[in-house]
């Protein structure tokens, strides 16, 4: 099932243009909803009760479906068609009746989760509110994420990458309603309208009903159709005992994942930086998700593949190439937004959101962007334990993860002002991927042997060193633009447009001169 280079990068970068696509419309798509909404009051509150669903799926449906179901999928391929065929079929109405009881479920609790998280108050109620219009985004999360493994498995990684775009301009185009309506001068959780409250939660749930809809549109156009008629269970129980026995670690890594989550929306609801965070953290997230989320999507079935024949070469050397190339395209990431963070951030959120609020969320993209090596690192080591049929590794490390985060957190809250605690969750996150690193990577070099990491540390260095040289331009261009302009924004501004004119080819010369292979690749690809 291997790929050759040339066919890995076209499917690569066919899957990176649909993740660049669905990244910026999503980067639009958080912008629109800052300016609308503000960093203040209601912006938290929407933004804590849309973070709802997206911690139930993932504690009770996600932690299945992002990283177990390739490999599951993968194995029962090499059983036949036939046998995958009528695995699939069980798979698809096991996750449909699944997602439909979690999701009565968790609309049924809403103001109890909504209790755990917010004070009470007028930013409690609107929360509630929204959390009730918001929570049955986790069935169709499900059935989205679900379908998305199966064509991948299939070897159609593109049209699922694109599902996602259609969910970002649907809420786009709620925002637009949204700021049209007539509604309060000032925007406070007492003054919002009914209709205000129904067109942002409606709107944004049916943003990942088209999502889902497209990918099932995608999966019938492979020939695939979907049985209502197969048992969704096994005709033995031992697959079912065997299973829940696995079941019950991811279960576990889930559980561990969403305590981190919980204390961290906890302690930001307390101190005012939901909003703070939340953008923060989706800022830090789109480097990986253009380039990491490819590489992932169309490694992982090899990956997959090479666990369930045992061939440790083959995974191996599939997880130093996606390795390296992580680190060339987020190396050059973290450093410009350990550097460009505040003015980055003071361009991009206007509207409700003032240049001081701006300036927070850069700040703490700024301070946590070390991390965005390691959480790709991470990413990557958490398939490979599942690709082995290992669930129990990543939970433990999970573990280790998520007490440093809320030991980090602890000490914040204890040790600093109200105002440096939502600077704070951010890089106590990216402290535990540090971590979380490390510790993956000595088990599976025990696992497996060296591991050819020697190599991924060289490209760290080599693509290190050509971002300082890139970063000399950017702190010069910072320099003389706000010599030069007094305006904030402005200065803000033409920094950036300095760096994006100067910075970047930099950056390629300095990468020729050092030497990295995996630029020269990208660009002779581009190039055909």
């Amino acid at each position: 099932m291997g790929v050759s280079r040339g066919a890995f990068a076209r499917a690569t970068g066919a899957v990176a243009v649909a993740t660049t696509a669905s990244r910026t419309t999503g980067f639009i798509r958080t912008l629109a909803l800052a300016a609308v909404l503000g960093a203040a009051a209601v912006g938290d509150a929407y933004n804590g009760a849309n973070s709802m669903p997206n911690m139930v799926y993932e504690l009770l449906l996600g932690g299945v479906m992002s990283s177990v179901l390739i490999p599951v999928l993968a194995r029962a391929q090499l059983r036949g068609r036939a046998y995958s065929r009528l695995f699939t079929q069980r798979l698809l109405l096991a996750t449909v009746i699944a997602a439909s009881v979690v999701t009565v479920l968790a609309v049924a609790c809403a103001p109890l989760m909504v209790s755990t998280l917010v004070a009470g108050g007028e930013q409690s109620q609107l929360a509630t509110v929204l959390a009730y219009l918001l929570l049955p985004e986790i069935f169709f999360y499900s059935v989205a994420a679900t379908v998305t493994a199966v064509l991948n498995v299939r070897d159609s990684y593109t049209p699922a990458a694109w599902a996602p775009v259609f969910n970002n301009v649907i809420v786009i185009a709620t925002v637009g309603i949204f700021a049209v309506m007539p509604g309060p001068v000032t925007l406070v959780p007492a003054s919002m309208t009914t209709a205000q409250i129904l067109v942002l939660g409606l709107g944004t749930t049916s943003g990942i009903v088209g999502q889902a809809a497209w990918s099932v549109r995608a999966l019938r156009c492979t020939g695939f159709r979907w049985s209502w008629r197969v048992r969704p269970i096994p005709y033995t129980w031992r697959p079912i005992r065997v299973g829940t026995k696995l079941l019950g670690w991811v279960v576990l890594y889930v559980l561990i994942s969403q305590v981190g989550v919980a204390v961290i929306l906890r302690v930001a609801f307390s101190h005012g930086g939901v909003s703070t965070y939340t953008y923060a953290d989706l800022l830090f997230q789109v480097p990986y998700g253009i380039l990491g989320v490819s590489l992932l999507t169309v490694l992982m079935p090899q990956i997959a593949h090479a666990a369930a024949v045992g061939d440790h070469d083959a995974l191996v050397a599939d997880m130093g190439r996606a390795a390296r190339y992580s680190m060339v395209a987020l190396v050059p990431a973290a450093v410009a937004m350990t550097l460009l963070g505040p003015m980055l951030t003071t361009v991009m959120f206007i509207g409700r959101v003032d240049v001081e609020s701006a300036r927070l969320i850069g700040i703490a993209l700024a301070l946590s962007a070390f991390g965005l090596p390691p959480f790709a690192l991470v990413m990557l080591q958490l398939r490979v334990f599942y690709a082995g049929n290992d669930m129990r590794t990543p939970a433990l490390v999970n573990l280790a993860m998520v007490a440093t985060k809320i030991s980090v957190i602890a000490l914040s809250v204890t040790a600093l002002p109200d105002t440096a605690i939502a600077v704070a969750l951010p890089v106590a996150s990216s402290l535990s991927y540090l971590v979380g690193a490390i510790g993956g990577h000595l088990i599976l070099r025990h696992r497996y042997g060296l591991l050819g990491f020697h190599s991924v540390l060289e490209t760290f260095a080599r693509a290190l060193w050509a971002s300082i040289v890139a970063g000399v331009v950017c702190i010069l261009a910072v320099g003389v633009t706000h010599h030069l302009l007094d305006n904030p924004r402005a200065a803000a501004a033409a920094t950036l447009t300095a760096v994006f004119v100067l910075g970047a080819p930099t950056f390629l010369v300095a990468s020729q001169k050092i030497g990295i292979p995996e630029v020269r690749n990208a660009k002779a690809l581009l190039s055909r």
